[in-house]
């Protein structure tokens, strides 16, 4: 019988070696390389060649309810989970350092308390008493909330054993560790225990619980990627410090769509709810100016509508900057080529700059068009129409390709009094009447209608 292999995987990445070595060759760390036990053989090849039991099969039919949900009691909260908290599930948490995690969590807890169930919080970063301090800023003192401060990974285990909560947050999976690992705390095989173990906790109990997790510099949750494949929910919680404005975005979710964004508004009373993120980011917007466009975008199943603002500037340097806040930047240089390619107008020597007002990031490329928009209506000098939104995406041979959800964003941009559109030819379209649209096949059409340039 073949001798099972014997398996080194680095604590630090997640590389598996074939051998022992002192650095790892894939993330250069020092004395991070363990043993890992082999697995077990196979089937009938094990001690006594004892046989596993069936498993029950079923069909895909159900006449089971859909799962139930819990009302956190922050309404953009719910709504990024899909319609609340489903017991039972496991929900990660990510963020930048200072964002408001630990705040937006807190304010979650009490309004779940509140509300009649059970929470417990468990902080492993803070004392007790700077949790209480934050709850006595945030006015949150007299919410029901059982508050606990714990690293140790079978401890946390065994209270909320006993304590049966209908929510457990943990702030944060990094800081845990389990006495069955031989890893520091933070390391990768301590994450991937501690986040397994609570996993398991919560579909054996059926209790939701929540995980907080730091993030790397480059925005990724930190740690093994098979964290955010365990849990059922992986959130985003987005903003620019300059900014009072926080994003909720959700990447992941089994039980509710993905992609889905809450608004929150940092005040010094906490995070408080926005219900309609298109009237807030298009609030300071005044009178039309060059380099103005107005985004009609979708995030998750809600329509919201962005200034994309843009400058363009001669540059006295021999590689002119491309500087990109809240949009892609390869994007960007695309569109760029795009319009020197197919429009004759050059963007050589010149020095372009371009931000999402707000804070707010926009990945979709429907935003191809608004993003030309501003481009040229900075370039030239000449303010697009004030009561116009545009969306659509630019081809490399220069056409305007529709979008999906065109009725969605057309009646949103109305209810904020925009009367007139400005989107790709084709593009179809039912309800959302009483708005003009001005539907253009090509970005150089585009050019000689709106600039009168050709």
């Amino acid at each position: 019988m073949a001798k099972p292999s014997i398996a080194f995987t680095c604590t630090e990445c997640g590389t598996a070696h074939k051998k022992w070595a002192g650095r790892c060759d894939s993330c250069g760390a020092w004395n991070s390389i363990i043993e890992e036990a082999p697995l077990s053989q196979g089937p009938g090849r094990g001690l006594g060649a004892a046989k596993g039991r069936a498993v029950p099969l079923s069909g895909l039919s159900t006449k089971d309810a859909p799962p139930p949900r819990g009302h956190s009691g922050l309404a953009e909260l719910d709504r990024v989970l899909g319609g609340g908290l489903v017991p039972g599930s496991a929900v990660l948490v990510g963020g930048d350092p200072g964002i408001g995690k630990s705040t937006l969590l807190l304010q979650a807890a009490a309004a779940f308390a509140r509300g009649g169930q059970n929470a417990i919080y468990i902080s492993g970063e803070e004392a007790s008493a700077q949790v209480r301090m934050r709850a006595q800023r945030l006015g949150l003192a007299d919410a029901p909330v059982r508050l606990g401060a714990e690293t140790n990974l079978r401890d946390i285990l065994t209270t909320l054993d006993q304590e049966r909560p209908d929510l457990a947050i943990i702030d944060s999976v990094q800081t845990l560790w389990s006495d069955t690992v031989e890893a520091a705390p933070g390391s990768v095989a301590q994450v991937r225990a501690a986040a397994h173990e609570l996993v398991t906790f919560a579909k054996r109990r059926g209790v939701a619980v929540i995980l907080v997790g730091h993030v790397t510099k480059d925005g990724q949750i930190a740690g093994p990627r098979v964290v955010e494949h365990m849990v059922d929910t992986v959130l985003y919680f987005e903003g620019e410090r300059g900014h009072q404005f926080r994003i909720l975005r959700s990447v992941k979710n089994r039980f509710g769509p993905a992609d889905e964004i809450g608004v929150f508004e940092m005040t010094g009373g906490g995070l408080a709810e926005v219900a309609n993120p298109s009237a807030l980011f298009l609030s300071e917007r005044g009178q039309p100016s060059p380099g103005s466009a107005v985004f009609a975008g979708i995030e998750g199943t809600r329509p919201v509508l962005t200034e994309v603002q843009a400058l363009v500037a001669p540059s006295t340097l021999a590689s002119p900057r491309r500087t990109v806040v809240g949009l892609d930047s390869g994007r960007v240089s695309t569109i760029l080529a795009v319009l020197e390619a197919r429009c004759g107008i050059p963007f050589a020597g010149l020095d372009v700059f371009l931000n999402v007002a707000g804070g707010m990031r926009v990945q979709e490329p429907a935003a191809d068009l608004a993003i030309a928009a501003a481009l040229l209506s900075a370039r030239e000098d000449n303010a697009l129409p004030a009561e116009a939104v545009l969306f659509g995406e630019i081809s490399l041979s220069g056409a305007l390709r529709p979008v999906a959800q065109a009725e969605n964003r057309l009646k949103e941009a109305q209810k904020l009094g925009f009367s007139q559109a400005i989107l790709p030819d084709g593009q179809k379209i039912e309800g959302a009447g009483g708005m003009t649209r001005r539907q253009i096949a090509d970005l150089t059409g585009f050019v000689g209608e709106i600039f009168g340039a050709g």
